[in-house]
């Protein structure tokens, strides 16, 4: 319907979709209020892996109004149809879109990272739903074998773009709690999961030390 539409609302925005991109869904807001409740300061620069439409970075942005962000997308598509959001919600002076491999285009520090990345299983991925398996992009959704192939990509990359008092936040697909903040934990972050409205660990805060 989305499609159709052309349009989708999250948090407090109304956003352009395509199908270059996945549709923002409301769980994926669990990643800006776990972001709102776990800084202790207003962030100067925010990051945003895998961009999409934009939603995460630009609802950041929304609410932190002294905030600068990045958005990184590896599809082209998706980072000019990100820059169009931006301008249409009248953040694009605050905002700036790359097409990028994860942080590789990237230098400097960020207050906070966030991220919805892909996390399906490949093989699970034609047993969505329909309106997902067949309608939206499969770069957005496969994770790999196992579903954890970005999760492994974004953990040995942000440790170097990450300030040392700063926090990322990256969305979890259901049940896969346990395994990302072993995998964390590996990497020498602490974590501190947040549950979506359904009850379900639907987003991970990692921090370099003790949450």
């Amino acid at each position: 319907m989305a499609l159709i539409l052309g349009h989708q609302g999250f948090w407090t925005l109304d956003l352009r979709v395509s199908p270059a991109t996945l549709i923002p869904r409301a769980d994926s807001e669990t990643v800006i209020t776990a972001v709102l409740k776990e800084t202790q300061r207003s962030p100067n620069r925010i990051l945003d892996l895998g961009t999409g439409t934009g939603c995460l970075l630009l609802a950041l942005l929304s609410e932190y109004r002294a905030a600068y962000g990045i958005g990184v997308d590896h599809v082209p598509a998706a980072v000019a149809l990100a820059r169009q959001n931006a301008l249409g919600n009248g953040l694009a002076d605050r905002a700036s879109f790359i097409a990028g491999n994860w942080t590789d285009p990237l230098q400097g520090s960020f207050d906070v990272v966030v991220s919805n990345p892909p996390y399906i299983p490949a093989a699970d991925i034609e047993r969505l739903m329909p309106e997902v398996a067949k309608h939206e992009p499969r770069s957005a959704l496969d994770g790999g074998q196992d579903g954890y192939d970005a999760y492994r990509a974004i953990l040995v990359r942000i440790g170097d773009v990450l300030a040392t008092d700063g926090l990322a936040v990256l969305e979890l697909g259901a049940g896969q709690a346990p395994v990302v903040a072993a995998m964390a934990a590996d990497a020498g972050f602490a974590s501190q999961l947040h549950q979506d409205l359904a009850g379900v660990d639907r987003a991970i805060v990692l921090r370099v030390g003790v949450c």
